[in-house]
């Protein structure tokens, strides 16, 4: 029976490099990898799962880039993509861009070595032209989806529209939507799109207003946010593009002195755990985050099995859902 002592006499390689390409660990380049698996196929060399894994094309690990995972959004995804991947059998991979875009393309280089079966990519960072050049599918959530083998999306004019609506029903009369990364363009920016329709067909007076990018990094809204009350006192109804940003805009008013929903009315956007949390609880759009990490895992296994590539674009209804702010 073969050993690995055969596999590095084979391939020229040390034991210990032989060793980390059935481990997966390190960076392995490819040409190393395809010598010790032509050395296994020779030898019918089967230590382990690992080795027997080491002929297929990939393994049963799915990759995943979040850009943070202190948003609520994006840490409700995660717990979610991670559910779905232990149901269906296979191993969650966890990358935090943290909006860095050199980081992406060493952690795109991790689910290389790893052989993931494929990506879910949530980042708005990590160049679309370079998708359909990488060797196992992506599946983008909430991010342009150009070179993904699929995107998943909620319906965020609908959430926009939902938003304007019901602050005019609820008697304000000067909104503002703060939605959008400045310089970067997202799915998300429909929201302002919605919301400027409903306002414009009401006859509404209202603003639509982005935000810079460090501002998102940092998830630090507050300086914004004061400044935007004190510019435009006249202000009685604030649409924000998450929850975060939302909870900010009730801490600032409380400071000022602004009651809400008496004098503000607030709205925010995928129903996380801290809508519920605020002073007073925080009326929101709701995403069906669940649904989308479901269906986002169950896409990529599919490719998997019928070793076919996909294409397309899910978009998914939202709701709105009540609550103290307005």
């Amino acid at each position: 029976m073969a050993t690995i002592k055969d596999i590095s006499k084979e391939t020229g390689l040390s034991i210990g490099t032989v060793s980390r390409v059935f481990n997966n660990r390190g960076y392995i380049s490819q040409e190393t990898r395809d010598k010790v698996d032509a050395a296994v196929k020779k030898l019918n060399y089967q230590p382990n799962a690992v080795a027997r894994s080491l002929s297929k094309s990939s393994s049963r690990i799915i990759g995943l880039i979040v850009p943070h995972i202190a948003h609520p959004f994006f840490s409700d995804l995660l717990s979610a993509i991670e559910n779905a991947t232990r149901e269906r059998g296979y191993s969650l991979l966890v990358f935090v861009s943290k909006g860095d875009e050199k980081a992406e393309v060493e952690m795109i280089n991790r689910c290389r070595e790893n052989r993931v079966c494929g990506m879910v990519l949530c980042s708005g960072r990590f160049a679309t032209q370079s998708i359909d050049k990488l060797e196992f599918p992506v599946v983008c959530i909430e991010r342009n989806p150009d070179g993904a083998a699929f995107a998943i999306e909620c319906n965020n004019r609908q959430g926009g529209r939902l938003a304007a609506a019901e602050l005019i029903e609820k008697g304000a009369k000067h909104l503002v939507s703060l939605a959008g990364i400045q310089g970067r363009k997202m799915p998300a920016d429909e929201r302002s799109i919605g919301f400027e329709e409903v306002c414009r067909e009401k006859g509404v007076e209202y603003s639509c207003l982005s935000y810079p990018p460090e501002l998102y990094d940092r998830l630090d809204y507050a300086s914004l946010i004061d400044k935007i009350l004190t510019e435009r006192p006249e202000t009685d109804g604030i649409f924000a593009s998450s929850d975060i940003i939302a909870s900010q805009v009730l801490q600032v008013a409380s400071q000022k002195g602004i009651k809400v929903p008496e004098e503000l009315k607030v709205i925010g956007f995928d129903d996380s755990l801290i809508a519920s949390y605020t002073t007073p609880p925080l009326t929101t759009i709701h995403q069906p985050i669940k649904e989308m990490a479901q269906l986002a895992v169950d896409t990529l296994i599919n490719i998997k099995d019928e070793k076919s590539f996909v294409s397309g674009c899910t978009i998914m209804n939202v709701s709105l859902v009540r609550r103290g702010t307005t």
